[in-house]
């Protein structure tokens, strides 16, 4: 008798992989332990997936596609506060509390490894586009390039800062001044 079939395989292999990701690098994971853990054979796993750097991209492309699916909501969501000060601040605060793999992608792409580093920024120039896009659409397009940029690299710094869990700085305070800075040249306006 065949044993019961799982669906959704590769979400259990990728859910399974970012667990292994929470207290692991990449290096440290084989194949055989994302098989062991998810509950499946080694061959179902390379049925899906050849290597750990394939998990990691499909890891990826759902957690990217989800942030830029929940900024396009929140962002195009006319009962709120979307101007340029919240919108700030939300990308900033969302990338910092929504980490996911984003340190592994960051670590892979330091270390040369060109295919993440390439979708990785691929997606960084999607999202410094649509920002920038939003962002003129509140205050014009003088300065949204730079400040789309400057959330995005604000988010991955305090992304290690966080993952170093560096004692001297406080992310949530450091969001606060953030914002309140970016409201009072707002309201030069």
């Amino acid at each position: 008798m065949a044993a019961p079939r799982k669906d959704n395989v590769k979400d259990i292999i990728m859910n399974t992989t970012e667990q292994l990701l929470d207290n692991h690098s990449l290096a440290d994971i084989s194949l055989a332990e994302i098989a062991s853990t998810a509950g499946i054979s080694k061959g179902t796993l390379y049925y899906h997936y050849k290597t750990k750097e394939d998990i990691l991209l499909d890891i990826t492309d759902r957690f990217l596609n989800q942030q830029w699916n929940d900024f396009l909501t929140w962002v195009d969501n006319k009962e709120k506060d979307t101007s340029m000060h919240r919108l700030i601040k939300y990308v900033i605060e969302r990338n910092v509390q929504l980490v996911g793999p984003r340190i592994q992608l960051i670590f892979e792409s330091c270390i040369d490894n060109s295919e993440i580093r390439e979708k990785l920024i691929e997606r960084y120039t999607q999202f410094q586009h649509v920002i920038s896009t939003k962002i003129a659409e509140r205050s014009g397009s003088e300065n949204a390039d730079y400040l789309a940029w400057v959330c995005l690299l604000v988010s991955d710094g305090l992304i290690i800062q966080k993952n170093i869990k560096n004692p001297n700085i406080s992310l949530e305070d450091f969001i606060k001044k953030t914002d309140s800075f970016v409201e009072s040249f707002e309201n030069l306006k």
